[in-house]
């Protein structure tokens, strides 16, 4: 009887001393199952999916990624968001208004954005360093983009008078506008507001530009124009409108004439990290949001020539990839 009491206590022992260590176990070999949003099908996913492999993430293996998409309709959010809270995901990724709508949603499932503005006047975090709540990732700075496009739309054109810019309020609350209303002022350019929230509105802004005579466009940014931006470049060319956009793809991708902003595929490959660190134990409001490190100008001399545009010395001098 001595001899099974031992055995008994040597066996509660082992068990005691074995549990965390399986728990642990056991937890190491979950699939992570992730949901992303996006505004529509880009070159962005994959570069999280790879920020994800340089991490030794691999879907299907120990990673799931349920993928939801916008296409460009923003109104779809509050059902996507829903679905991906109803399938229990361990982190929702989501930029901008699916940032919010997912932070409507839900205070427990962990957000990561990898594009957001302002995100602590949109509610979304306490402050940049301290996020507090369960939202954080990358921030653009988008008050400071707008000046940024006025000047190398004036340094273009000299004699540039009338500029025109389309705005997406609800991306940022209409933080871009008012930074381009200062820029114009201090650059002495007359600047035409068009304000663009729906697929439907984009009819009605071109019949404006054109009404108004607009000598160059400014589009910025927002997942709406990222969503439409064919139909964007398509209108600038066919009108012969030099254009200047907030994002590479506009015109690496779809001949736009110029463009000015954060890449965006470095700001989703870095978003992976905060999956990662979430993943790994980390709560998401003690890890600061952090900003964009890399910057580009990108310049189509064939839209150029096209628009029998050419480009000031000083501003090719400036820029990372120019396309001949």
């Amino acid at each position: 009887m001595m001899i099974v009491r031992a055995a008994l206590a040597v066996a509660v022992a082992i068990a005691i001393l074995v549990a965390p260590f399986a728990a642990k176990a056991q937890e190491a070999g979950k699939v992570a199952r992730i949901g992303m949003l996006t505004a529509s099908s880009s070159p962005f996913v994959e570069a999280f999916r790879q920020g994800l492999r340089e991490l030794g993430y691999v879907e299907g293996r120990n990673i799931v990624i349920e993928y939801r998409s916008t296409d460009g309709r923003d109104e779809r959010l509050p059902g996507l968001v829903a679905d991906l809270v109803r399938l229990k995901v361990d982190i929702i990724v989501a930029s901008s208004q699916g940032a919010v709508a997912a932070r409507q949603a839900t205070t427990a499932i962990p957000i990561v954005m990898p594009i957001i503005t302002d995100p602590v006047r949109l509610g979304l975090v306490a402050s940049l360093a301290r996020p507090g709540g369960n939202a954080t990732g990358l921030a653009t700075q988008n008050d400071e983009l707008p000046g940024k496009w006025l000047e190398l739309v004036k340094e273009t054109l000299p004699k540039v008078s009338r500029v025109a810019v389309l705005f997406h309020p609800t991306y940022d609350g209409g933080v871009q506008l008012k930074a381009s209303e200062a820029a114009a002022r201090s650059l002495g350019v007359r600047l035409q507001a068009l304000k663009v929230e729906h697929p439907d509105d984009f009819a009605n802004a071109f019949a404006e530009v054109q009404k108004n005579r607009a000598e160059a466009l400014v589009v910025s940014s927002s997942g709406l124009f990222y969503a439409h931006r064919t139909r964007l470049v398509e209108f600038a060319a066919k009108h012969r409108l030099p254009t200047i956009y907030h994002q590479s793809e506009f015109v690496v991708e779809s001949g736009g004439l110029m463009s000015y902003g954060p890449d965006f595929r470095d700001l989703f490959r870095r978003s992976a990290t905060y999956v990662d660190k979430i993943l790994k134990g980390a709560k998401p409001g003690d890890l600061p949001v952090q900003q964009p490190t890399k910057f580009e100008l990108v310049i189509n001399m064939k839209t150029a020539k096209a628009l029998r545009l050419t480009i000031p010395q000083s501003v090719l001098s400036r820029a990372d990839q120019v396309i001949e």
